[in-house]
């Protein structure tokens, strides 16, 4: 007898399974929760400093020069301090690197909050705030890039990505919205406030994890630590074309800084505030219907063509005539930039050993915030001599002709594997052996407690 056809509503539910975000690391991970939702609290406060921070400089000087200073005295601290980031977060407990961290974050919201307060406020210690907090963050964000593969399985790491990237494009697309609407009928004092009270409730989330400690034998920090992992990057052609890879692709095809002007060459002003939250509204759409991305293995081919994707959307962006259209490859670039983030992570976790995680991670740092700072500097340079809509299709076609390079020069990143690459194998091994290692520690510790208690009870 023939099986019957499923029924439409089972149909449903099969597709949804199948888009719908993977909660598996959710649901098993306790310390991944708390992680989460500390992301998702600093995550919507920081947007409030990031859009009153300009305004109040603007408020202060009027001059667009003085703004984009800001830029500047973050670069150079936020390079220094990435390196140097992981450097710790391999050789100290990364759970209290990120508690820290977290906490020096908070008090310069509070210093920001105090200078705004003043009856006249400084121009000087916005910069001197700015420059310290891409230090902080620096320390930060390799330790906590590097957290995620100790308190998620290794089965789950693609999955444990896509929820970190759903939280931070929900908050890229309604972050700054509600910030402009705190700075426009509030001030930038009441925004400064509210990231201080996120920075608060997100400390109280972090100090609930549990420790974890660095590997036995970690190397200590030090200059040699920091080069043994550019070494170990260097090594690797399969990582160092997912470096190279992003690079290239924010380097020639990342035109956010003249959104201004192609807002005003379309005849659109309105659309300017748009054009910034299209990528992000991609990139949220991709995050949302990402559950097909824990099921892929070949990564590096899946980077490849999400980097083509990015630019080959860019590209149309700049030829379209239409504001419409131009909004829509904005959000088709941000849904493959999605994508390529997810397959980088992915690659990076899969495969990087714990004891030099943090270290990468702090190589990727540079990777993906040095690349936009530089294509903001290219897209403004080439607009100025071959004109806004030109520089924006140039960098798109530039993108995709680099990308192809790097993939035809770089092959191992293509033929990269989970299931059979032998660097993915030896850190589920180890992610084997800790997990085994920490069920028979438990295990002890609950047969000491019960051969105790007869005593205790005596």
């Amino acid at each position: 007898m023939n099986e019957a056809a499923p029924s439409p509503s089972s149909r449903v539910k099969s597709l949804l399974r199948t888009v719908a975000p993977d909660l598996t690391p959710w649901r098993s991970s306790r310390e991944f929760r708390l992680l989460w939702l500390s992301g998702c609290v600093t995550g919507f406060g920081s947007f409030l400093t990031y859009v009153a921070v300009p305004m109040q400089i603007k408020e202060l000087t009027d001059s667009s020069v003085a703004v984009g200073l800001v830029g500047a005295f973050e670069l150079v601290p936020l390079i220094v301090f990435g390196l140097w980031g992981g450097a710790l977060a391999d050789a100290l407990d990364r759970r209290r690197l990120v508690l820290f961290a977290e906490a020096g974050l908070g008090l310069l919201s509070i210093l920001l909050l105090v200078n705004a307060l003043l009856p006249t406020p400084v121009l000087w210690p916005i910069y001197l705030v700015a420059a310290l907090v891409a230090a902080a963050d620096g320390l930060q964000r390799p330790a906590l890039d590097a957290l995620t593969p100790r308190i998620v399985p290794h089965d789950q790491l693609t999955a444990a990505f896509a929820l970190n990237s759903l939280y931070r494009n929900a908050a890229s697309v309604a972050g700054p919205t509600l910030a402009g609407v705190v700075v426009t009928f509030a001030g930038v004092q009441t925004a400064y406030a509210l990231d201080v009270v996120t920075f608060a409730a997100s400390l109280l989330l972090l100090s609930r994890i549990r420790a974890v400690p660095p590997p036995t034998g970690a190397e200590k920090p030090s200059v040699r630590a920091v080069l043994t992992g550019v070494r170990y990057a260097w090594s690797r052609k399969d990582l160092l074309g997912t470096y190279a890879i992003d690079l290239c692709a924010m380097l020639f095809a990342f035109p956010v800084a003249i959104f201004p002007f192609l807002a005003a060459e379309l005849d659109a002003g309105w659309a300017l505030g748009p054009m910034y939250a299209a990528s992000a509204v991609g990139a949220l759409l991709v995050s949302v219907t990402g559950g097909w991305t824990s099921r892929i293995h070949r990564h590096g081919r899946l980077l490849l063509v999400a980097a083509l994707g990015w630019g080959v959307a860019i590209a149309l962006a700049g030829l379209s005539g239409s504001v419409w259209l131009v909004l829509l490859f904005l959000a088709l670039a941000g849904g493959a930039d999605q994508i390529s983030g997810i397959a980088r992570s992915t690659l990076w976790n899969q495969s990087i050993p714990d004891a030099l995680r943090g270290r990468m991670a702090g190589v990727e740092l540079l990777s993906y915030s040095v690349g936009p700072q530089l294509g903001q500097v290219r897209a403004g340079g080439m607009a100025g001599l071959v004109g806004v809509r030109a520089s924006v299709w140039v960098g798109g076609v530039a993108c995709v002709v680099g990308v192809l390079a790097l993939a035809t020069a770089l092959p191992r990143l293509l033929s990269y594997d989970d299931r059979t690459d032998p660097h993915a194998a030896a850190v589920r091994a180890e992610h084997e052996r800790a997990a085994a290692e920490r069920t028979a520690g438990e295990r002890a510790a609950g047969l000491s407690s019960a051969e105790e208690s007869p005593a205790a009870a005596g």
